[in-house]
C-alpha cells in the first residue's frame, strides 16, 4: 500500500528482535523477560510493538496504568500485563481484563484483599528510591495480610534501580540489590514458597549479573535508545521539505523575529512542530536536520507544525526526504543537544505521527 503521510515514525521490528536476543544472551536461560511498554512503548506504538515481542518471546508486559493494559488486551495481547500503577478505583476493569496490578502500599493491599476474587498481584518494595513500594518494617504486615486472604496470589515482588547507568553510584545500586535480596528472602522463608523476583532494568541487564530466579524488566535497551554497542536504535523520525524559499540578508524566520538572515539564503520549511514532539529548544540555531547525510542547521522557531532548516548551497527540492533522527543519527544525540534523556523525546512523540513498521 502506498503511503500517503509525510510525516513518519519508522520503527524496525527486526532490529527490536536482534536486541531482545542480545539481551537474552547475558540472561539465564530460564530466566522471563517483562518488556516495557509503558507511554505508548516510549511512543514507538503499543500494540504493534508488544504483538511483535510477544510472537518472539517475552513472557510479561510492563505498563503504567489500567488503560494501557486494556489498550493491550483489546489489540489482542494474551500474555500477563503487569499494571505499575493500578490506582484505587480501577479494580473493577483489572479483574475484566485479567491484569496484574502491582501492590505498593498497604491502603492498596487492603482493597484487593476486601475484593475477596482471585487475582495476581505483585508486590512492590522501596529499596532506596522512596518512590513506590512498602518499606522493609512493612514486611511482616504485608506477610500478615497475604495468609489472611488467600484470594491475593503473589506472582513476584519487585523494585526499582534508581541510578543502574551510573558509575558513580554502583556502591548505592548494590545496596539496593542487596536490601532487595534481604526482602525477598524474608518473604520466602514467611510464606514458605519461592517467590520470583525483579530488580533489574535496561541498564541493570546491562552493567550488573542477575541470578536464578530472577525476571528483568527491559524498556529503553530493546529500542535502541541507549548508547550501548551492541544494541540498535530501531527507530526512525523522517519528513519532508515542504516549502523551499530563498530569503535576503536582514530578513528574518519563525517567530519573534528570532533568526535574522547575514547573507542571502535557502530556508527549506518541514513540517514537523512542538505539537509532534519537538522540542522547542532545539530551534535557534541548537540542532540540526539531515538531507543527504549532510547537516542542516536548525534556524528561528520551531512552530507548533513546522520548523526551517538553512539548506543555503544544497540541491534539494520539495518533497525531498528529511531525517531528524535515526539510528545513524541517534536520538541520544539529540537528547545530549536539549541536556535531557532519550526516554523524554521517545514518549512526548505525538500519535498523530504516522507509524510505520518494518519487518522482512
Amino acid at each position: 500500500m502506498r503511503n500517503i503521510h509525510e510525516t513518519i515514525l519508522y520503527v524496525n521490528l527486526n532490529i527490536l528482535g536482534e536486541n531482545l536476543k542480545h539481551l537474552k544472551s547475558k540472561l539465564h536461560n530460564d530466566t522471563k523477560i517483562i518488556a516495557v511498554v509503558k507511554a505508548f512503548a516510549y511512543g514507538l506504538g503499543d500494540v504493534s510493538v508488544a504483538k511483535h515481542l510477544e510472537k518472539i518471546g517475552v513472557y510479561a508486559f510492563w505498563v503504567a496504568d489500567f488503560e494501557e493494559g486494556i489498550q493491550l488486551r483489546k489489540g489482542g495481547i494474551i500474555s500477563p500485563i503487569i499494571v505499575a500503577n493500578p490506582g484505587s478505583k480501577s479494580l473493577e476493569s483489572i479483574l475484566t481484563y485479567q491484569l496484574e496490578p502491582v501492590i505498593y502500599n498497604q491502603y492498596l493491599l487492603d482493597l484487593y484483599a476486601e475484593n475477596k476474587r482471585d487475582i495476581s498481584i505483585h508486590l512492590k518494595f522501596n529499596t532506596g528510591m522512596n518512590r513506590y513500594g512498602f518499606n522493609q518494617n512493612e514486611i511482616d504486615e504485608v506477610i500478615s495480610k497475604l495468609n489472611h486472604n488467600s484470594n491475593l496470589k503473589v506472582k513476584s515482588i519487585c523494585s526499582h534501580l534508581s541510578a543502574s547507568n551510573e558509575p558513580l553510584n554502583d556502591v548505592f545500586s548494590k545496596n539496593q540489590m542487596k536490601n532487595f535480596n534481604s526482602i525477598r528472602l524474608k518473604l520466602e522463608k514467611k510464606l514458605n514458597y519461592i517467590i520470583p523476583f525483579h530488580i533489574m532494568n535496561s541498564n541493570g541487564v546491562i552493567r550488573f549479573n542477575t541470578s536464578s530466579n530472577e525476571w528483568v524488566r527491559l524498556g529503553i535497551a530493546l529500542y535502541g535508545g541507549i548508547e550501548y554497542p551492541e544494541l540498535k536504535q530501531i527507530f526512525s523520525l523522517k519528513s519532508v521539505i515542504s516549502q523551499l524559499r530563498n530569503i535576503k540578508s536582514g530578513e528574518s524566520v519563525g517567530y519573534q523575529n528570532s533568526f535574522k538572515a547575514c547573507k542571502a539564503m535557502k530556508i527549506a520549511i518541514i513540517p514537523v512542530g512542538y505539537a509532534d514532539g519537538l522540542n522547542r529548544k532545539l530551534g535557534n540555531q541548537k540542532s540540526h536536520i539531515f538531507i543527504n547525510d549532510r547537516a542542516c542547521e536548525i534556524i528561528g522557531e520551531i512552530s507548533m507544525d513546522s520548523f526551517a532548516a538553512d539548506v543555503t548551497g544544497l540541491n534539494v527540492v520539495e518533497g525531498q526526504e528529511v531525517v531528524i533522527f535515526s539510528p545513524k543519527y541517534s536520538v541520544s544525540k539529540l537528547a545530549d543537544n536539549l541536556s535531557t534523556i532519550p526516554y523524554e523525546i521517545m514518549s512526548t512523540l505525538n500519535r498523530r505521527i504516522k507509524r510505520v513498521y518494518l519487518k522482512e
